[in-house]
């Protein structure tokens, strides 16, 4: 029975998802929404989209997925989201030491945007240090072998300006947000019945007090088997590092507009933030996974302060970026280093769909895999599409409910083509982290 507007649903999770959710279903008349979220504050600390920025490329191997981007893209040039885009274009390049995985992942994305009908007449071959220095005369480094694309269709977005303009929307809509670990964050997920006959019948906050909702939905990204742990291995932890330099006044200013830059081997940054002089650094590789012994399931940290640290080799990785880029600041401190964790998939799917056995009264909603932000403007509608199917069915295969074992491992999660690198344990790299002020 589809859930009615007046019917009391509970969305835990105030990040990206949780908040598209929101958004959209108070646009869409559900009267009663309530987000719950553990942090004091949204954005959330404990969210991957409380970041500085995030890449906004609509291309992917996938066509799937090109056409879900671009139809994103139409999105954040509406008046709701303008403000946070910023088309500067998407420079995607390999260097001479790139191994052959990551030169051919660049091809595959580059035929993808070449043949998009909205994106076709904005790519552009790059090859040469020369070639790249006409898109971004800024660049003073050697680019050694540096080869690729730029496509102008692309730029980055926001990410923490976005969310918190939407919580501000959501809330003049008249959801309601229960914020803090005493209120905000839950427990458990309140079930009546059993087997068949199971049913949510809201969530109870860790301060003790329930509250009753017809519908749940789980956006708690890498968080989701703390709270769904029905779905196993299907969803787990993973995190790659952030770091930034803090430019100046002059510095900031002399590098805006350049592109956003993807060396796929080493890794990729953004122009910096003019508001915090901060230029955003994020080193390529396969990621790390916190497995807890006695489930086999990767979970975050449980405390933030456990990921305010980088790996010395994303640190050699970012600062041979900027050796090759930006030389001048490849020796400069690196700040504001984390470990940046979200749901992982096998595949890089999404899984949106109802939990099984709990009559339609829990809905998943993880499995970003590092790609989900850029969704943010359209993950509602995809909730949305859900609560109004006839059939009360997921019609995309790809985000319905998985069972069984995953087609890969944790460990193995590297052979997704985007992914160079190992997987690696954080506990296996703990001593060697590289702590960061806080």
């Amino acid at each position: 029975m589809p859930t009615s507007k007046s019917s009391p649903i509970a969305i835990i999770g105030g990040g990206a998802f949780g908040l598209s959710t929101a958004l959209e279903l108070s646009n869409r008349g559900y009267t009663d929404v309530s987000v719950f979220e553990k942090d004091e504050t949204i954005p959330s600390r404990w969210s991957a989209a409380n970041d500085l920025n995030k890449i906004m490329r609509a291309e992917y191997e996938d066509g799937f997925y090109t056409d879900l981007a671009v139809e994103a893209m139409q999105a954040w040039q509406t008046p709701r989201f303008a403000p946070y885009f910023h088309r500067v274009g998407y420079l995607n390049c390999v260097s001479e030491a790139a191994p052959q995985k990551a030169i051919d992942t660049m091809r595959r994305f580059q035929t993808a945007a070449k043949k998009h009908a909205a994106m076709k007449s904005f790519v552009s071959t790059v090859d040469g240090r020369s070639e790249i220095q006409q898109l971004c005369w800024q660049f003073n480094g050697a680019l050694p072998g540096w080869k690729g694309y730029f496509n102008g269709y692309d730029g980055y977005v926001h990410s923490t300006n976005a969310l918190r303009s939407i919580y501000r929307v959501a809330s003049a809509n008249g959801v309601r947000f229960f914020l803090g670990e005493k209120v905000g964050a839950v427990s458990e997920i309140v079930y009546e019945g059993t087997s068949q006959s199971k049913k949510s019948i809201g969530v109870r906050a860790k301060g003790g007090r329930f509250h009753a909702a017809s519908l749940v939905i789980v956006a708690v990204g890498a968080a989701a088997t703390t709270l769904v742990p029905e779905i196993g291995s299907h969803v787990s932890a993973k995190s790659w590092s952030v770091a930034h330099v803090h430019l100046t006044d002059d510095e900031t200013s002399a590098l805006r507009g350049i592109p956003v830059t993807y060396a796929r081997d080493l890794g990729f940054f953004f122009e910096p933030d003019p508001s915090t002089n901060l230029l955003k650094l994020c080193p390529m590789g396969g990621g790390y996974i916190n497995t807890n012994r006695s489930t086999g399931i990767s979970q975050p940290t449980e405390q933030l302060a456990e990921s305010r640290k980088m790996p010395p080799g994303d640190e050699k990785k970012v600062r041979e970026l900027l050796r090759q880029t930006l030389p001048y600041l490849a020796d400069r401190p690196l700040v504001e280093k984390s470990l940046c964790w979200v749901a992982d998939t096998d595949n890089s799917d999404f899984i949106i769909d109802y939990v099984p056995e709990t009559s339609s009264s829990v809905i998943l909603l993880s499995g970003d895999s590092g790609h989900g932000f850029k969704m943010f403007p359209i993950v509602g509608r995809w909730v949305n599409d859900l609560l109004s199917a006839a059939d009360g069915k997921q019609r995309i295969a790809r985000w319905r409910w998985r069972s069984g074992k995953p087609a890969r491992s944790n460990a193995g999660q590297e052979d997704v083509s985007w992914r160079v690198g190992d997987v690696k344990e954080l506990r296996d790299i703990q001593s060697k982290l590289v702590a960061t002020k806080l």
